[in-house]
Parts: structure tokens; C-alpha cells; sequence
């Protein structure tokens, strides 16, 4: 209050005067400010109960209904609508569930919905209606249990889910048709048939070709009855994969199904051939009667060519493959068995074949050089060293070493000792002086010999004079 005095006093040209007066009204004032704020207080409650009805989760609900509702008939189409509603906007599309009915041919929907706008209880509701197709194929009735969709409206903060009330049917088997028959139920039916030569005339080799076309109106295109195809003597059939397709209006309404049948006759032999007539027998919803729709038979005749030689013939390739069949001999079935198992029983073998063969390799290396450092070697060695020019006695040496059996040249006699002076003197060593070497060795190799016979000594003599010169 003191804020609005002082604010009184400045607007007020003789504030000191009217002073008084301000204090005088203080309590009116007072009560004023109360009534605001009150006010105040009001249209915030008001703005948030506003608010609060605005936020509130809105609404999702399913309907379930049946198009016809009644008179359902095996070999006919159903309609099973299901109506997912909001009060608000959908952000997405609606997840169905799978629909599966024993007994009963079910199309889901394909994806394609109709808009729908309803009021329900005084409240607007807007929406989409998807379909599911039903074809009965047995007369009995029919639960179509509850249908839990899921859906996410504008403003909800989670997808919402609800539930369709349960359903039931009853179908019932066509006048005309036997029990355990699948009928064909449409409200009209169109059923043509189309010709093609492969030649002018027809010969032997050509082909006809057969086209049917089946269209029913408010059928499913999968319960179309497949065409009896008769095999005609003389004629080679094959029958193609036939073309199954719907018929719509082009905004998504199903109005019937097609069925393109397709066969192709080969003419194996000369003659006049004849397709027989086919016949389709459907049950018409229009006028409740039973109904046939046919096309012609076709006669056509084919002459000989003289040309034309058959691709293959199936009889003819069996009774040629028992005649040629070759029996394989046992004994080369043995053979084989055993070939294969030495090669299997080789590469099951080989690590240890390679490791045994580096073992022998190792031991063969081991005994070379065991061999070229024994005295034998060196004792092969001596003799084309003497033949050399000049003679060589390094492997004369080299034995004595290796032999340990303490053999000393002055051992080998005279002989010996005048050759070395030969050898090593001023004079050279004539031939005879060789001679008598070679003779001088073998008696010191026999010496070698006689030495290697003797047992070895149990204990090393005390005085070794043949393995030490004494002076």
C-alpha cells in the first residue's frame, strides 16, 4: 500500500494535501485487491480444467460386423468388416491380427481402407474399415473369436488396444452339389476358351494351344475350380502354371477373382484329334439356381511330315536305358574299395611316413660322417695319395691316428723309413721305392688287423711305450 501512496502522491499535484485522504480509503482498497486476486484465482482454475479435459486420452474402439450378415453358403464370399474408430487422428496405421478359420478359405486385408466417419453416444468418431475375405468350404458353423487391434491416435502418449465383439455364421451347401463338393458360388460368371497354331495347316510337330478363362463375380480368385484337362491319344500335353489374379473396382473393393488356364497339345502322329468340352458348374446367388457354363469341343486334324522326328519319347528312353544298362564287375568294385582305402589309409599315414623318413635321413647323414672319421676311410685314401705326383702321406698319418692301437712307422720295417727319406731326402723316391711302401703298409695294416682282434685290455698298462717314443 505504501507503493500505491507513493505512486497517488506523483500523479497528484499537491500530494502534501490529499495525503489524507489516501489514507483515508486504505481499507476499500484493500478489499479490491482481494476481489482481483479471487478473480484471478477463478480463471486459472478454470483455464486448467481446460487444459486438463484437453489432454485426456483419447478413445479407440473396434467394431465387427458381417456383410452378408445371413444366408452364408459353401463356395461363397463373406465379408468380414472391421471398423477401428478414434475421436481424434490416427499417426499410423492400424496393426490387425491373422484371422485363421478352420474349414474356411481367409484373405486378410490388403492394406486398403475405408474411411468412415460415425457418431457414437452424441460423440463424433472417424476411422477406417478393413476387410477380411471368407470362403466357407465345408457346411457347419463358424466362431470368429474376438479381434484385439492396436492402433496409436493423435495425442496419445502409447499405442492403444481394443477388442471386436466375438462373431458366429452358419454355412450351408448349395442345392445341386453333393455333400463334401465345393461349389462355386458367384453372383455371375464368364468362361471363354482361345486357340493358338503353331502352323497353317498342322503337321506333325506342331502344337495347339489352349487357353480358358474363368472370371467370377463375388468369388475369391483361390476357390476358382481348376479345369479338367483330358490326355488325348496321340497328342503330348503340358500344362502351364496357371495365371490366379482378382478383380477390383480400382479403389481397393473386391469384386470377384480370374483364373487363366493354359495347355499346349504336341502332335506326335498324324490325324484328327478332338479336345473334349468343359464344363464349369457354379451356384448363381442372383437367381438361386444352379448353373453350367461350357466351352465347345475342338477338332482340329494335323498331317504327316515327313521332315519331323520326335524330340524324345519318355517310353521309348526307358525301354532304351534297360536294354543299354551296364553292370559294373564286382571285381573292379573291389579294386576300387581297396584303392580307396590305401589312399585314405596313406593320408592318414603320411605324418608318421614323414616323420620316419627324416629319421632315416638323420641316421643316414649320422653314419656318413661317422664313416669319413673312422680309420677306414683314412685307409682308402693312402693309396691314391702315393700314385699322386708328388706322393702325398697325410692319410698315411691320418690312419695311424685313428687306428689308436698304437702302431708307429718305425713298425713297418726298413722299407718304410727309406721311403719317407726318399720322399722327404734330396734324392726323389724312384718307383721301386713305392712298390716296396705299399707292400711295408699292408703288413702295417695287417698289424692293424691282428691288433683289432686282441680283446681290449682291462686296464691301461703303467708304462704306455707304444703310444710314447722313449728317448
Amino acid at each position: 500500500m505504501n507503493r500505491v501512496a507513493a505512486i497517488a502522491s506523483r500523479l497528484t499535484p499537491t500530494g502534501d494535501l490529499c495525503a489524507p485522504k489516501i489514507f483515508c480509503r486504505s481499507e476499500p482498497a484493500r478489499d479490491g485487491a482481494r476481489l482481483i486476486t479471487a478473480t484471478l484465482l477463478t480463471l486459472l482454475t478454470s483455464c486448467l480444467f481446460t487444459i486438463h479435459a484437453s489432454a485426456a486420452e483419447p478413445q479407440l474402439k473396434i467394431q465387427a460386423h458381417l456383410q452378408p450378415a445371413e444366408g452364408a453358403m459353401v463356395g461363397g464370399l463373406l465379408e468380414l468388416q472391421v471398423d477401428v474408430l478414434t475421436d481424434t487422428w490416427f499417426t499410423s496405421a492400424a496393426t490387425l491380427p491373422e484371422l485363421k478359420l478352420d474349414g474356411a478359405l481367409v484373405t486378410p486385408p490388403d492394406g486398403q481402407a475405408q474411411h468412415l466417419n460415425q457418431t457414437i453416444d452424441g460423440q463424433s468418431f472417424s476411422g477406417l474399415r478393413y476387410s477380411y475375405l471368407i470362403t466357407p468350404n465345408v457346411a457347419r458353423s463358424f466362431n470368429i473369436p474376438p479381434l484385439t487391434v492396436s492402433a496409436t491416435p493423435g495425442q496419445a502418449t502409447t499405442a492403444l488396444s481394443a477388442q471386436s465383439q466375438p462373431l458366429q455364421f452358419s454355412a450351408t451347401q448349395p442345392p445341386g452339389f453333393n455333400p463334401g463338393e465345393t461349389p462355386l458360388v458367384a453372383s455371375g460368371l464368364r468362361f471363354s476358351q482361345r486357340l493358338i497354331n503353331s502352323a497353317t495347316p498342322l503337321k506333325t510337330g506342331d502344337s495347339i494351344t489352349r487357353q480358358l478363362t474363368l472370371q467370377a463375380d463375388g468369388a475369391l480368385a483361390m476357390a476358382l475350380p481348376v479345369p479338367p484337362f483330358a490326355a488325348v491319344t496321340g497328342l503330348s500335353q503340358y500344362v502351364k502354371t496357371p495365371q490366379v489374379t482378382r478383380l477390383d473396382d480400382g479403389r481397393g473393393n473386391v469384386l470377384g477373382g480370374q483364373r487363366i488356364d493354359t495347355v499346349s497339345y504336341r502332335i506326335d502322329t498324324a490325324g484328327t484329334y478332338t479336345l473334349p468340352a468343359i464344363a464349369v458348374k457354379w451356384w448363381d446367388v442372383t437367381t438361386r439356381q444352379t448353373r453350367t457354363a461350357q466351352v465347345p469341343a475342338v477338332t482340329f486334324e494335323a498331317v504327316a511330315n515327313s521332315a519331323y522326328k520326335p524330340v524324345f519319347s519318355i517310353s521309348e528312353d526307358l525301354q532304351q536305358l534297360g536294354r543299354n544298362n551296364q553292370h559294373i564287375s564286382t571285381r573292379w568294385l573291389l579294386w576300387l574299395a581297396l584303392l580307396a582305402v590305401c589312399i585314405g589309409v596313406g593320408y592318414w599315414l603320411r605324418p608318421a611316413l614323414l616323420r620316419t623318413r627324416r629319421q632315416w635321413q638323420a641316421r643316414k647323414h649320422a653314419r656318413q660322417l661317422a664313416w669319413e672319421q673312422s680309420a677306414d676311410f683314412a685307409w682308402q685314401q693312402i693309396n691314391p695319395q702315393l700314385q699322386a705326383r708328388p706322393a702325398q702321406l697325410s692319410a698315411l698319418y691320418l690312419w695311424l691316428r685313428r687306428s689308436r692301437r698304437g702302431l708307429r712307422l718305425v713298425n713297418a720295417g726298413p722299407r718304410l723309413q727309406g721311403l719317407l727319406r726318399g720322399l722327404y731326402g734330396r734324392q726323389p723316391a724312384a718307383q721301386e721305392t713305392l712298390v716296396q711302401l705299399r707292400q711295408s703298409l699292408t703288413t702295417l695294416h695287417r698289424q692293424a688287423e691282428q691288433q683289432q682282434a686282441k680283446p681290449p685290455a682291462a686296464l691301461r698298462p703303467l708304462n704306455p711305450v707304444d703310444e710314447k717314443e722313449c728317448p
